[in-house]
């Protein structure tokens, strides 16, 4: 017998939910895997969920959307369940913190502001972030580049800093001249290849390439992380595609000569094309 008390069913769903993570991190009676969870040991978590939440809407899976949005969900209200028992603030607090803030970051929507476009309300949305930040107690970093995380993933994190620094006119003009940089840094990369560079040149200069493919890809207006992921999905598509195309002849990838390779490989994107 435990003394954790069963979750009350005559609440509101957020309302239990919050009780439901109190219960799981009871010393008593309460789940030993959450109980032993810390703000770091949840966080590789939360960002599997967001990853699976971001998934789901890209294969247009909504019963999938529901179930991922509900683990992200309850992934903050594990942190908030922590946070709460080290006398910090509660879920209660992280609500009306955001709700606060959303309201301070529309005044177009809740003010007497007036926007028009969404362009318009990017730049308001800019400029009041920078002013909070600027607010903040101890804020001593004035760079454009401030609040970038430094934990985002790297291709996402790349077009914040291009956005930040293209707010004060460090930007191109025109996409025709970031294909320019984009072939100076290919041509770098490849001097580097040419002359045995070494690991830490080569890591240099591609990663120059990849910033501004990430940099192409946002005078675009497109997102990079979701082209990569798309361009992921469509390479794993085909590859299992020619798998199983050679397969039903009774031949493999491994030991092909790369030129069979490369004839299966454009029979399958033919072949996939095709079906569409």
């Amino acid at each position: 017998m435990t003394d954790t008390p069963p979750p009350s069913f005559s609440l509101r769903p957020m309302d239990r939910l919050v009780e439901i993570m109190a219960t799981l991190r009871n010393p008593n009676g309460g789940c030993p895997w959450d109980v032993e969870q810390t703000f770091a040991t949840i966080a590789p978590h939360t960002i599997e969920e967001a990853y699976e939440v971001a998934d789901a809407i890209e294969q247009n899976d909504m019963d999938s959307l529901k179930d991922e949005l509900g683990d992200l969900l309850f992934q903050s209200v594990f942190h908030a369940q922590i946070a709460k028992e080290l006398n910090e603030f509660s879920f209660d607090d992280v609500v009306n913190g955001v709700i606060d803030k959303m309201i301070r970051r529309h005044p177009h929507v809740f003010g007497d502001q007036s926007i028009k476009t969404a362009d318009e309300q990017t730049a308001s949305w800019e400029d009041i972030k920078a002013t909070e930040r600027a607010t903040k107690p101890g804020a001593a970093d004035e760079s454009a580049l401030a609040g970038v995380t430094s934990g985002l993933p790297a291709l996402i994190r790349a077009e914040k800093l291009q956005k930040r620094a293209a707010r004060v006119g460090f930007d191109w003009p025109e996409v025709v001249s970031v294909f320019d940089k984009l072939r100076e840094e290919t041509a770098e990369l490849q001097v580097e290849i040419d002359t045995d560079g070494g690991e830490a040149r080569l890591t240099d200069e591609l990663g120059d390439l990849l910033f501004v493919c990430v940099n192409l890809a946002r005078k675009l207006n497109i997102d990079a992380e979701t082209a990569l992921r798309v361009a992921n999905s469509k390479f794993e598509t085909r590859f299992r595609h020619m798998e199983g195309a050679l397969k039903g002849t009774g031949r493999e990838l491994k030991g092909m000569e790369l030129d069979a390779m490369e004839g299966a490989w454009q029979a399958t994107k033919k072949a996939l094309a095709e079906q569409k």
